[in-house]
């Protein structure tokens, strides 16, 4: 079993409701949510939106190998009408699953790039992680998750 680190959000429909769906279908199809953050609210990050979104970080204990889980997450996503625009940037959504670390290992494949290579810059994804794995080590930059929060904050950034 490996562990994964996934982030769900979104800011269309009922976002709390989906947020809740994701997590039992990833614990169905994926593995054992072994620890869930609370959801976080947020501005949208990247592109202008009137919808805050809700972030939630869970742990999960998978079976998966990394490529399977992106594409187990994926469907997931589909399932709940996410519709992806190739080129079109950030946008709403009513569901993204993104995977912020499998174990501590680093992956670069022209589908997938762990750990997520934008967690440091964003708040909404650092917070929700801090809450539930605050001494996880980022195997790339060597510093916990508490240290690349409080670094975010000091550059006035998130």
């Amino acid at each position: 079993m490996a562990r994964a680190v996934l982030l769900t959000g979104g800011n269309m429909g009922p976002v709390a409701r989906n947020l809740e769906e994701a997590r039992r279908r990833i614990g169905e199809r994926i593995g054992t949510v072994v620890a869930a953050s609370s959801m976080r609210e947020s501005e949208a990050w990247g592109f202008e939106s009137d919808d805050r979104f809700l972030n939630q970080a869970l742990v999960v204990e998978t079976a998966l190998d990394a490529e399977r889980l992106l594409d187990a997450c994926q469907q997931i996503e589909r399932e709940m009408g996410r519709v992806r625009t190739p080129g079109a940037g950030y946008s709403s959504r009513t569901m993204d699953i993104d995977i912020l670390f499998y174990e501590n290992r680093v992956i670069s494949t022209e589908r997938l790039i762990v750990p997520h290579p934008r967690l440091e810059q964003r708040d909404f994804v650092l917070a929700p992680l801090e809450e539930v794995l605050p001494g996880l080590v980022h195997p790339v930059s060597g510093k916990t998750v508490r240290q690349l929060r409080e670094e975010l904050k000091r550059r006035g950034g998130g």
